[in-house]
């Protein structure tokens, strides 16, 4: 099979296409590859294989470019994973209730695989979770299927490095670590993806590739709850967190520029760290680092939703009552992700205090169903001239296509957590949260 992976000639399965699996099946489908794409989702299969993308900015004309290939399709019948080469596992890996690492889907998919699994195949881990997952938790679910892992069938973790909507570096251009615990599953997972990604890098175990996906979004979280903090403590002192920034990195080493928000969102920083801290206290040690950072963005709604009252405060106004327009859910600029977007925990702080919320996100006209935000499912987007009758517009996500200068002229009171009016800053009506 490593002549076949490596001249792209592979049949490959992906599991999951979603925001992870549809941008790799497109990048595998580009090389050459055949590709199945397999999604418990029948709506997903349906629309893939019509020439239609669920995905904002994965357009349709790629999805009917990788169908016009003939080398593509979208079944939810895993049974065709017994025709694969190698099978890549894209699912999600969400936190329970506690915080605590839930397993189920990479679990779910491994009993699924167990049942069609074929000695010689490769099967591949890309979900984020913490070390021990891939050579323990997998491991035992595949080998129901009566093969042994790395003898008759071969294993290895690369971890997804995606960032939707980042046009500079797509999924090709993402250096892409692969880690196995044999040179075998090692070779055949390196050559799998040598073909469509730009760079390669083989790490020394599942486990090390495992912990290096978790280190990139601790570092990220920990650095972002830091600056979080510093606008706190800027804010009191009447000083501008974002000059901050701006000054501190014309430093030309040392320094790493950060910038604070509303929360975190997104499927990794905000559930990362917490599969690493989950797993720590199993080996009896304490990640307070960690979870100082965890509480720190946990309550940045809550400072949003202080500097709102007190921007109210001052136009003799009360949240109890008040007309609030939500500038962009998305959980980051120019996507539709929704996924942990602080933008939800905001609308219910709000509503719970009493005030009546409307948003606006031209890349979310309705808000999908979510995990935790379930009673928000199938609100729609309004208009951004809402903003002239509001009390206070919260600019939560900042969309390059809003029009700021009007929601400058116009807004009574605007609540700002992402410097979207630094070319209004002078202005009354803007406060920075």
């Amino acid at each position: 099979m490593l002549d076949c992976l490596k001249n792209n000639k592979a049949h490959i399965g992906v599991i999951g296409l979603g925001y992870v699996g549809l941008p790799l099946s497109i990048a595998f489908v580009s090389a050459g590859n055949k590709v199945t794409g397999f999604d418990i989702d029948v709506e997903k299969a349906e629309k893939l294989n019509a020439g239609q993308t669920y995905i904002n900015h994965i357009g349709a004309d790629s999805v009917r470019e990788m169908l016009q290939t003939g080398r593509f399709s979208a079944s939810a019948d895993f049974k065709a994973l017994e025709e694969v080469d190698a099978i890549i596992i894209c699912v999600p890996t969400p936190l329970k209730n506690g915080r605590e690492p839930d397993l189920g889907p990479i679990l779910d998919t491994g009993e699924t695989i167990s049942k069609y699994l074929k000695a010689g195949q490769l099967v591949v881990l890309e979900s984020s979770t913490y070390p021990g997952t891939t050579d323990t938790e997998l491991t035992g679910v595949l080998e129901k299927s009566g093969l042994k892992a790395n003898i008759d069938f071969y294993l290895a973790y690369s971890p997804e490095r995606e960032d939707p909507g980042n046009l500079d570096f797509g999924t090709s251009r993402i250096p892409k670590l692969v880690g196995a615990d044999t040179p075998d599953a090692l070779a055949l997972s390196t050559a799998l993806y040598e073909g469509v990604i730009s760079e390669v890098v083989p790490v020394a175990s599942a486990r090390a590739a495992e912990a290096a996906k978790l280190t990139e979004n601790i570092f990220r979280a920990v650095n972002i709850a830091m600056v979080n903090e510093l606008k706190v403590i800027f804010d009191k002192m009447d000083i501008d967190v974002w000059d901050v920034i701006d000054a501190a990195a014309t430093k030309p080493f040392g320094y790493m520029p950060f910038y604070p928000g509303p929360g975190l969102g997104g499927h990794c920083i905000p559930i990362d760290p917490f599969y690493l801290t989950w797993k720590a206290r199993q080996h009896g040690v304490e990640t307070r680092f960690i979870e100082l950072a965890g509480e720190i963005n946990t309550n940045m709604p809550n400072y949003v939703i202080q500097r709102l009252e007190e921007g109210l405060a001052k136009q003799d106004k009360k949240l109890t009552g008040a007309k609030i327009l939500v500038i962009g859910i998305a959980y980051k600029k120019n996507i539709d992700d929704m996924r942990e977007s602080p933008a939800l925990v905001l609308i219910e702080l709000l509503e719970h205090a009493g005030a009546q919320v409307a948003f606006h996100d031209p890349h979310v006209p309705i808000i999908p169903i979510t995990r935790e935000h379930s009673g928000l499912a199938g609100r729609k987007s309004s208009d951004l001239d809402v903003a002239s009758s509001a009390d206070a517009v919260l600019i939560v996500t900042d969309h390059d296509e809003i029009n700021y200068a009007f929601l400058a002229a116009e807004a009574a009171l605007i609540i700002d957590t992402r410097n979207a009016m630094r070319n209004s800053k002078d202005r009354d009506n803007i406060v920075k949260a």
